[in-house]
């Protein structure tokens, strides 16, 4: 199985975001990357496949690629594509607020990975006139990246980030019963997001979800590869890590500001999760 590299896809000066077009989509084998990709089926018709599985497409379907999931399309009936291809880990600190809404971690984080369950009823499904503002944003995002003018970086990423916002808010909206079913999982990653200061229990998250404890527990594993209170604690972690960086602050005052109730704990679990303690953290930036 073939792996498209990053060094033959993107730019040679690294800028994270590529778009590649697909008019009409060529046979290309089953393939893996290091990168990950939106697609956005425009035309025609073929089969999506991912090794085992296989899905009928059509013009609107929106999904998600990871990286590391192998994948193709066959039968193909003047299939045509959009490919917008980007690097998760460089783009993360850029997404500022989208983690609060519920689409986003449909699209890119629960779909992906309950796809096989769902038998990919899940995928975005955009109608005539959703398709044709997406494909406007990814037509000003390529004449970013093809022109390559001064300040293009700050342009582009904020296209990347329109087009990610618009997808995600559409797949919110979303009200078939599969889409659904993700949302009320997303729905308590958003609440981790937003109120990762406040008292949050298991208890409450499942409620949240609206399914049963096993089913939450097990689906909130399938999408996150973690617990949810595990989940939590990274979060809290990741917003300590920032606080530690204000010399005005305790360390008591940071693990209070976060969420924790007892500094101690606080300091086990950033040395569990991080390798070092807080104090030894903050001493970076005396």
């Amino acid at each position: 199985m073939k792996t498209l590299r990053k060094d033959d896809w993107f730019h040679a000066d690294g800028f994270p975001i590529v778009v590649a077009r697909r008019d009409p989509q060529e046979p290309f084998g089953i393939h893996t990357h290091e990168f990950s990709e939106i697609v956005i089926i425009t035309g025609g018709r073929g089969l999506h496949v991912t090794g085992e599985d296989s899905w009928e497409l059509a013009a609107g379907d929106v999904f998600v690629i990871g990286g590391s999931r192998p994948h193709d399309y066959l039968n193909m009936d003047r299939l045509s594509l959009i490919n917008v291809l980007f690097e998760p880990e460089a783009l993360g600190s850029s997404l500022m607020d989208l983690p609060s809404v519920s689409g986003y971690h449909v699209l890119f984080h629960l779909e992906p990975e309950w796809r096989k369950r769902h038998q990919f009823q899940s995928r975005l499904r955009l109608d005539p006139g959703e398709l044709n503002d997406a494909v406007q944003l990814v037509d000003r995002l390529d004449t970013e990246l093809q022109v390559r003018n001064f300040g293009f970086q700050y342009a582009s990423t904020a296209i990347f980030r329109q087009l990610v916002v618009r997808l995600s808010r559409y797949h919110s909206a979303a009200k078939d019963e599969s889409s659904q079913s993700l949302l009320q999982i997303a729905k308590t990653i958003n609440y981790i997001q937003v109120h990762y200061a406040e008292q949050i229990t298991l208890e409450d998250l499942i409620e949240m979800s609206g399914t049963s404890r096993r089913t939450y527990l097990r689906s909130f594993a399938t999408a996150m590869q973690t617990t949810p209170i595990a989940y939590l604690i990274r979060v809290r972690l990741g917003h300590a890590e920032r606080l530690l960086k204000n010399l005005d602050l305790s360390i008591t005052d940071v693990a209070f500001a976060v969420g924790f109730v007892d500094s101690n704990y606080f300091a086990r679990q950033f040395r569990s999760v991080l390798g070092i303690s807080p104090r030894e953290y903050r001493k970076r930036f005396l």
